[in-house]
């Protein structure tokens, strides 16, 4: 890792905190991510010091507002087990250039993390043309967490559907009660 990612030398308090970040960050599959508008819940990859993010693409997820180069985004960590706000850090935003050595070295690891994609054969072809590809390195060791809920209206989407429950669903439910 060279200096230039991480900034000025960081003090035995700063590189703990650091430390922290990036292992809770590693192993939580999801982080919270707020540019300008909302905060959104974002799978992402932990790779040499820094969140890697792909969206804002044809099947990907969309990225929150805000998320340019040079801005500062907030990332909450979620606790893997219990789904709780673990830390939280500010966070300097990258954005990739499109076949630069460093999207390159992102898009290849990303890419074997990527979950269910319908062309894993052309995936980092349509990341190039269609999607942002963003690195987020942690600037500032921790943030305060907030206190009380952050509970808010769910973002508006066009993925919901509707579907009458099946009729068995209730009896297998009540079913699986009584055993227990």
């Amino acid at each position: 890792m060279t200096a230039d990612l991480r900034g000025p030398a960081l003090d035995d308090t700063a590189t703990a905190d650091l430390a922290l970040v990036e292992e809770a960050t590693k192993k939580s599959g999801l982080v919270w991510v707020r540019g300008t508008g909302p905060a959104r819940a974002l799978w992402h990859l932990w790779h040499e010091g820094a969140a890697l993010l792909v969206g804002d693409g044809p099947g990907e997820q969309p990225l929150p507002a805000g998320l340019d180069a040079g801005a500062t985004a907030e990332v909450t960590v979620r606790s893997k087990d219990k789904g709780g706000r673990l830390i939280a850090w500010a966070a300097a935003v990258a954005v990739l250039e499109p076949r630069s050595e460093a999207w390159e070295a992102a898009v290849a690891e990303l890419k074997g993390k990527r979950l269910n994609t319908p062309d894993a054969d052309r995936v980092t072809d349509r990341w190039a043309r269609e999607c942002r590809v963003l690195r987020l390195t942690p600037v500032a060791s921790r943030t305060e967490l907030p206190d009380g809920s952050l509970a808010a209206v769910p973002l508006p989407t066009t993925v919901t559907t509707r579907h009458p429950i099946p009729a068995g669903l209730p009896r297998l439910l009540l079913k699986r009660r009584k055993r227990g």
